[in-house]
């Protein structure tokens, strides 16, 4: 079987970029990978799993040499981080990312890129809420789907060897405008979690003034909070980078919840019912 890469290089091996240097070794998607970062701890945590087969601090030596640079850092650096390694890379790099925002990534790197170089916008639908290369692992992407947010400058023989590599990492690859992909994740990613987060601080100051109350938290609450154990810094970056399609939505939320609350005060029991059931058949068809 041959290799789809020669030289991958990887710059950040959190849970994404970890997980794709598993699976890139395992299915030998690359010939040699590289681990790039800023964090010494943790790419030798991934030399020492095997995972890549060699590591570099400095962003612009260590991907000189690459076919193919995927940043998979939180989406408030990756177009800084391609700016730095951009007049170190050979002609026909392909250099992709794993990013939950898109437009704002996509216009910024195509508006300094050099036309010798590929850039393809790409996001992986998979991860849990742990972080970092410990919770990283193989499987991660499979079955899962990957977004492809392709402009007309976007070199198609590279989006195309960026669609074979997550077809092998296990995903169902997806196109779609960049500013779609940003709307659609701002209401079914960005928005759940910024409730979470917003949940379990309100439940903080309520333990505050009672105590002892995460003692009988159930499933529920566990449950519906999981993701807010998500890396902050990577949802801070997120929440302000798409801010033009979150704030509406979170203006949106909030006037739902007061209507909730309006039901709940008259005690109208047949608009609450009614809103309430709304959503359970709505759930119910989410699989």
């Amino acid at each position: 079987m041959d290799f789809l890469f020669k030289r991958m290089a990887i710059v950040g091996l959190g849970l994404i970029g970890g997980s794709l240097a598993r699976i890139a070794r395992e299915k030998r998607i690359a010939e040699q990978i590289v681990g790039l970062g800023r964090s010494r701890e943790t790419l030798e945590l991934a030399l020492a799993a095997g995972s890549i087969d060699e590591y570099s601090l400095d962003l612009k030596q260590g991907s000189g040499n690459a076919d193919i640079v995927v940043i998979a850092t939180p989406v408030g650096v990756v177009v800084d981080a391609v700016r730095e390694i951009a007049g170190s890379l050979k002609p026909g790099t392909i250099i992709t990312d794993v990013g939950s925002v898109k437009k704002k990534i996509v216009e910024e790197v195509e508006s300094f890129l050099p036309s010798h170089l590929y850039f393809v916008g790409a996001h992986p639908i998979a991860g849990t809420e742990n972080s970092g290369f410990q919770a990283s692992f193989a499987q991660l992407f499979q079955g899962a789907r990957c977004v492809f947010t392709p402009t007309e400058r976007t070199n198609a023989p590279a989006a195309a060897k960026v669609k074979e590599l997550w077809e092998q990492a296990g995903c169902d690859v997806i196109l779609m405008e960049a500013e779609k992909h940003d709307r659609i994740f701002a209401a079914v990613s960005h928005l759940p979690h910024l409730i979470a987060y917003s949940l379990v601080n309100t439940v903080i100051d309520a333990e505050e003034k009672e105590g002892g109350l995460v003692n009988f938290s159930a499933g529920g609450f566990k449950d519906f909070t999981r993701i807010a154990a998500s890396h902050p810094v990577m949802w801070r970056d997120i929440f302000f980078m798409n801010k033009e399609n979150i704030l509406p939505l979170i203006d949106h939320f909030t006037k739902v919840l007061e209507e909730l609350k309006s039901y709940i005060v008259q005690e109208d029991s047949e608009q609450l019912t009614a809103v309430l059931d709304k959503s359970r058949r709505f759930r119910r068809k989410i699989n």
